[in-house]
């Protein structure tokens, strides 16, 4: 079951993000630290504050992505994809895409024409994924993201949804 989470969410949300910052923490540009810290009232703002999916089995979170429109008028057409994570044991079941599917039809009956994301430049898979998805590769942020003392590149990807 895929859907966006709600106020009453925020122990799912907390759940699957720590996992994602502990288990995947080059594929994030915030850390495990940052979260673990937060208070409860910050991880609320944050789940309200944009669009966060859950894929859930049973009652377990599973795969998470958030959306995150841009807020100027003359720019709300366009959405960053965010917080993408899918535990390791669902992988290569196809539950990244159908989340993806869901996200890219909210953001269709929300007047999104564009969404954008970034993919580490030593993620080939993500970068993979994100092309077979309809991605194309919009340009490279050197050193977008700083692990330890040593810079990798963000790969920026576009995918336009309008019908």
């Amino acid at each position: 079951m895929i859907r966006i989470l709600g106020a009453e969410d925020v122990e799912a949300f907390k759940r699957i993000r720590l996992e994602a910052l502990r288990l995947e923490p080059s594929a994030f540009a915030s850390s495990f630290d940052e979260w673990a810290k937060l208070p409860d009232d910050e991880w609320r703002r944050r789940l309200l504050a944009d669009p966060v999916f859950l894929a859930f089995d049973g009652d377990e979170p599973v795969a998470i992505m958030g959306l995150l429109r841009q807020r100027a008028g003359k720019m709300a057409h366009r959405a960053t994809i965010i917080m993408v994570y899918v535990c390791r044991e669902k992988r290569g079941t196809g539950l990244a895409r159908g989340l993806l599917d869901h996200v890219v039809d909210y953001a269709r009956q929300h007047g999104i024409r564009q969404l954008e994301l970034t993919a580490s430049a030593e993620n080939p898979a993500a970068i993979n994924f994100y092309r077979n998805a309809g991605f194309a590769q919009a340009g490279l942020i050197p050193g977008g993201v700083l692990e330890g003392d040593r810079e990798v590149d963000d790969v920026i990807m576009v995918r336009r949804i309008v019908d």
